[in-house]
């Protein structure tokens, strides 16, 4: 039997590429605050949310799977990227096996509440394990600007869409597990719908929302923030997998249009014939 589910194991990470491929042609379906609200607190729906969810979150790791992709060799050949890759295909893999399944199905939908707390811890430590990736690259050419460029921009992707992910299982998990968090009876999912502004600043740009810092001579750093009003202006901020992210991690280094000092500057005080 082991080498049978070895082999089950094995045709299924082989159909991985077929499925990124696929998902990764669509956009994600960014969702507001609001929607986030008003579905956790009248209207929850476990077989609109797992019919929803095995559509989107596919189309929400593939996209960012083929951005990993496009980093450079050597970033993706660390041991740690690697491994990071291979816990993505898994947890696709692991939301494949419900796309046929019946959502009238009460057993399929406690597995599949089931599977989403597996991914969900799978991916625990993703935010530490891409950074070990980073420096083991780092520790092994050194920097290159180019390639550093390529990464921050991926990074910055990266973690937006590991929030939106996480911040969908949450909701999903946390809502039709059947138990209340007697520390927090009034949260809907993960959302404190009475939760402090100011608790939660650094979270804005992930809902369309900006955090600048400016350093103000003599009176340490002035901190700028914007946040949307509105519930339903504050949206998802989620990347999508296209050819302007293509075009990003393209590492041609054109000319600069500064000037470069010489490294042995001209002795201009002898006048020389040339």
């Amino acid at each position: 039997m082991r080498w049978v589910r070895a082999l089950l194991k094995n045709a299924s990470l082989a159909g991985a590429p077929k499925y990124i491929e696929h998902f990764s042609k669509f956009s994600p379906s960014p969702l507001s605050m609001k929607q986030f609200l008003d579905f956790g607190s009248s209207n929850a729906c476990e077989k609109t949310s797992f019919t929803f969810l095995r559509q989107e979150l596919p189309v929400r790791l593939a996209n960012i799977m083929k951005e990993i992709n496009l980093l450079p060799d050597r970033v993706l050949s660390t041991p740690s990227v690697q491994l990071v890759q291979s816990w993505y295909v898994q947890s696709l893999l692991d939301i494949m096996v419900f796309l046929d399944k019946d959502p009238e199905d009460q057993r399929t939908l406690s597995q599949f509440t089931e599977a989403l707390v597996t991914i969900r811890n799978r991916h625990n430590d993703v935010v530490p394990t891409m950074a070990q990736g980073v420096l083991e690259y780092k520790d092994a050419y050194g920097d290159d600007p180019v390639s550093n460029q390529n990464i921050q921009y991926f990074l910055d992707r990266f973690y937006l869409s590991r929030i939106s992910i996480r911040m969908l299982i949450n909701q999903h998990t946390l809502i039709f597990d059947g138990s209340t968090n007697p520390a927090h009876p009034k949260h809907i999912g993960s959302i404190d719908p009475n939760c402090s502004v100011s608790d939660v600043v650094k979270d804005a740009k992930y809902f369309q929302g900006d955090l600048q810092l400016f350093s103000m001579e003599g009176f340490g750093t002035d901190a700028v923030i914007y946040l949307k009003a509105l519930s339903t202006d504050s949206v998802e901020r989620l990347p999508v997998y296209n050819k302007s992210a293509w075009r990003h991690y393209q590492t041609i280094q054109e000319a600069g249009d500064w000037c470069v000092p010489s490294t042995e500057p001209k002795n201009t005080s002898t006048y020389r014939v040339s």
